[in-house]
């Protein structure tokens, strides 16, 4: 079996591809750019799981990033088991085909407790006074020990936060290539999400975004040519397009308004209680999943929300079958937004109500995704200062709460999650394999060629 590495170039595009990106364009010049026709949704852990599942979200269940888990009743975003992907993976397949195979799953989603041979994930320590300590949970478990001793500790606050830059993707590359130097894994899946950062802060067509371009090409480069001296195949690829977008929707609001909605105020602070609320979001980018406890409210909701300036259309029933969303996590509604819109989560009308973990980085509390997590609040004078105040509080032992994310999301330009049509803003397949392949891919696909590329060592 012939051993592969998938590199995951997180936003890139067709069009991002030239000047600023010398290592990819050269290394194309002997390859095959292919187009992935974006999936619902075109976010993180929906179409990761599309890729080595080779089903949709009906299937494998991963119907968005989060949702609203009923047996709970509690909505969780950034959930890291394996076992909520229902189907079966790719590298299950291909180690039916040869015993000897062997995955290395190096920051894609879902890699806890799963059943790749070796494997590296996010995992802070959270300690009891509310302290958060960068962390990693690794299979082997000595393999942690042996990252942090030869790179240091994995940079969680360069991986997601106001702070987010290259020195996590690059991290993440070392760690492969010393993976791939001990272990020598049949299929390494390696995640480089940086360029997917200043593409949602400040927008796809911003001049920074050529720095952030050179600065992953240069990482990709150097993967691919260690890879390639040690004889293993080489896949770039990515899970979707961002746009440019200028228009933040609060659906949640809209249902408050409406009476649909219901908060418990908690010294303060307002707290979204989905199981007594009539209908409520959950918002993931340019989609939400609209959850509605009484069948008879369905048409007074869609209707609500199709009147919500920015909200391009509301599946229901067939359209979500039709759409690859069958499956009891979804919603009884599933919201679209339109070009240049995206979903808060939001669901307070006064700011001086919002919850403590609103204004920080707690993607795991918050009742929706949040990409203002991306940035400092502009209406803070000195953010920098108030942070360093709150670091020497934690270094003083004192509980703080880094307060520094903005309570609106108009400082967001960029998001993906809806279905994009121009063939440019496609993710892309890219490689020097040569392959049999349509020039436009369905994501379903992405598993089947993946396994014909470790499968034989001919043509795939």
């Amino acid at each position: 079996m012939q051993t592969l590495a998938v590199l995951n170039v997180v936003g890139l595009t067709p069009a991002l591809l030239g000047k600023n990106t010398p290592n990819l364009t050269a290394w194309l010049q002997t390859g095959h750019l292919r187009r992935i026709r974006p999936m619902l949704p075109s976010v993180t852990c929906s179409v990761q799981a599309t890729y080595l599942t080779g089903v949709p979200p009906s299937d494998h269940g991963i119907v968005a990033n989060g949702w609203y888990f009923r047996d709970h009743d509690e909505i969780k975003f950034w959930r890291q088991s394996n076992r909520l992907v229902q189907s079966r993976k790719l590298w299950e397949s291909l180690r039916e085909a040869d015993p000897d195979f062997t995955c290395a799953n190096l920051f894609w989603w879902y890699n806890m407790n799963s059943t790749a041979d070796f494997a590296a994930t996010p995992r802070p320590v959270y300690r009891a006074d509310g302290v958060k300590i960068p962390d990693i949970l690794t299979r082997p478990m000595a393999l942690r020990d042996t990252l942090r001793d030869e790179l240091g500790p994995f940079p969680l606050f360069n991986f997601w936060g106001p702070n987010t830059n290259i020195r996590s993707s690059q991290w993440i590359a070392d760690a492969a290539k010393r993976v791939a130097e001990r272990h020598n894994p049949t299929l390494s899946l390696v995640y480089l999400p940086h360029l997917d950062y200043n593409l949602q802060r400040i927008g796809p067509d911003h001049p920074d975004i050529e720095n952030d371009l050179r600065e992953i090409d240069a990482v990709c480069g150097d993967l691919i040519r260690f890879y390639e001296a040690r004889g293993t195949r080489v896949v770039v690829l990515s899970e979707y397009g961002i746009e440019p977008v200028n228009r933040p929707v609060h659906l949640n609001r809209a249902l408050r308004e409406a009476g649909l909605l219901q908060v418990r105020n908690e010294e303060g602070g307002e707290i979204l209680i989905p199981g007594e609320s009539r209908a409520f979001a959950v918002a993931d980018h340019q989609i939400a999943h609209i959850y509605v406890r009484d069948p008879r409210d369905i048409p007074e909701v869609k209707a609500l929300l199709e009147s919500v300036p920015g909200v391009a259309e509301i599946l229901q029933g067939d359209r979500i079958r039709e759409a690859g969303l069958d499956h009891p996590r979804s919603g009884e509604l599933i919201a679209l937004a339109d070009p240049g819109a995206w979903f808060t989560y939001y669901y307070w009308l006064d700011n001086t109500l919002a919850p403590d973990f609103a204004p920080t980085v707690d993607i795991h509390n918050k009742p929706g995704f949040d990409p203002a997590e991306l940035h400092l609040n502009s209406a803070l004078r000195l953010p920098k200062l108030r942070i360093l105040r709150r670091i020497l509080q934690k270094k003083l032992g004192f509980r703080y709460t880094l307060d520094v994310i903005p309570l609106s999301g108009d400082q967001v330009k960029g998001s993906h999650g809806r279905l994009t049509k121009e063939p440019d803003t496609f993710p892309v397949f890219l490689t020097n394999i040569p392959l049999e392949a349509p020039d436009t891919l369905e994501a379903v696909d992405v598993h089947d060629l993946l396994f014909r590329c470790c499968l034989s060592d001919s043509n795939p």
